[in-house]
């Protein structure tokens, strides 16, 4: 039988399963088309099957021509039956891993699709979780469904863990060049996930267990988090010295060796970086461990729209004016440059927080001409001089490319930049840093 499934991998007639057409799915599945692999998207979004049946990307990575191609050319069938999954010889989980709002792991996503999977599980089927998690979900949540039904995995079927590396709007960096992590529950199903991916990826990093690479994924998160909350303590700590903490960090990476440059922010964005850790941590507390460093760290950096706000305010009060009643505009509400991608993003706070003080907010963002989420419900502005003039304070909150930063400096009354993005603009008229 591993010789059946190899057969089938080498000569691309291995049928894949693709379960979350997402930031995650969508690419990895285009990855593998463009290796001659034919695959299933499903997706429980009637609207995201709708827009992809009509070629329409709604990922920035993935262009809406790369989509038409693969279903013009009977590759890449999308769908919300999970019948298909009976007819793949590949089925891989890309579905969202949030956190209720007590702080502790959803995992409903990955338990229902694991369901579905089960319906229909057959011998000879390869089985991949890609959602990001905490260490122990695919042995320990994952398996027993699976194997519930009689079959055994490493005998009947076969089950791993490959967790997203995913970086929204970097051009250097895409699915098929991004090294892969791979371990399986079994060392079989270790080798077949790796063979199978290594027919689309150019690098992969096989460990020796599901539960090493979800840590994996989970480490790689965790250093990126307590590191930004370290150097937003240090920059909360050099604002009260009166030093700037940008030519602090530009002065400390000249060192070759033993330093890597972090910067401020007004809070960390996306579904990784704030949510991952926080997986840790509570997998951690379940085992009597406390992670005080990723717990300091994620409260250090949630504090920061709030700090935000208070320079607004101390902004304002120099201009003898209140946070109550001023206009105040938000210039870049996508928690990264450059993405249209509003998960998490600190924007949502700073702008809540200045409703809930009274000031009329408005926003820029050329991704988005729309915001809609909760209370907040706004319609984007066009990037004019009338919009600067019109506004008490401009807050920069995400530093999007191709925006004239002069020209909103030369026609804000002030600037509140939280990205350093106007380094070079010399101004000490209207321009507050963080």
């Amino acid at each position: 039988m591993l010789q059946k499934i190899r057969n089938k991998i080498l000569s691309k007639k291995a049928k894949i399963a693709i379960i979350g057409l997402g930031y995650v799915g969508l690419p990895l599945a285009l990855a593998f088309i463009k290796k001659g692999f034919k695959v299933y998207g499903i997706d429980v979004d009637k609207d995201r099957v709708k827009r992809l049946k009509a070629s329409k990307s709604y990922i920035l990575d993935v262009p809406s021509q790369d989509i038409k191609k693969a279903i013009l050319g009977g590759y890449l069938l999308v769908t919300t039956d999970f019948s298909n999954i009976k007819k793949s010889d590949a089925i891989i989980i890309c579905v969202p891993t949030p956190l209720y709002k007590t702080k502790e792991p959803d995992v409903s996503y990955i338990v229902s699709a694991v369901k579905n999977i089960k319906k229909y599980l057959r011998r000879e089927q390869i089985v991949v979780l890609e959602s990001t998690t905490y260490p122990g979900t695919t042995e320990e949540v994952m398996l027993p469904v699976l194997e519930s039904g009689g079959l055994k995995e490493g005998r009947d079927f076969y089950l791993a863990f490959s967790p997203e590396r995913i970086d929204p709007g970097n051009a250097r960096y895409k699915t098929s060049n991004t090294p892969k992590i791979m371990g399986g529950i079994s060392k079989n199903s270790t080798e077949l996930a790796k063979l199978l991916y290594e027919q689309a990826i150019d690098t992969i990093v096989p460990v020796s267990s599901a539960k090493v690479a979800e840590m994996v994924k989970l480490l790689e998160n965790t250093f990126r988090i307590v590191n930004i909350g370290l150097v937003n303590e240090l920059m909360l700590m050099c604002d009260k010295m009166d030093i700037n903490i940008w030519e602090v960090i530009d002065a400390a990476k000249t060192k070759p060796y033993g330093f890597m440059p972090f910067y401020p922010g007004p809070g960390v964005g996306g579904h990784c970086i704030p949510v991952d850790p926080i997986y840790l941590s509570w997998k951690a507390r379940m085992q009597g461990f406390e992670a005080r460093f990723i717990d300091l760290a994620s409260q250090v950096n949630s504090e920061m729209p709030h700090y935000v706000v208070n320079k607004v305010t101390e902004a304002l009060n120099y201009r003898k004016k209140p946070v109550r009643c001023s206009k105040i505009l938000i210039l870049g509400v996508t928690y990264k440059k450059d993405v249209k991608d509003l998960r998490e993003s600190p924007s949502l706070e700073i702008i809540d927080l200045l409703l809930k003080k009274g000031a009329f907010v408005s926003y820029y963002d050329p991704h988005l001409p729309y915001l809609k989420i909760g209370k907040i419900n706004l319609k984007g502005l066009k990037f004019d001089r009338n919009a600067f003039r019109d506004s008490d304070c401009v807050v920069i909150v995400t530093d999007h490319s191709g925006v004239d930063y002069k020209f909103v400096v030369e026609n804000s009354d002030i600037v509140v930049d939280t990205r350093n993005i106007l380094k070079g603009i010399r101004s000490k008229r209207n321009i507050v840093r963080i």
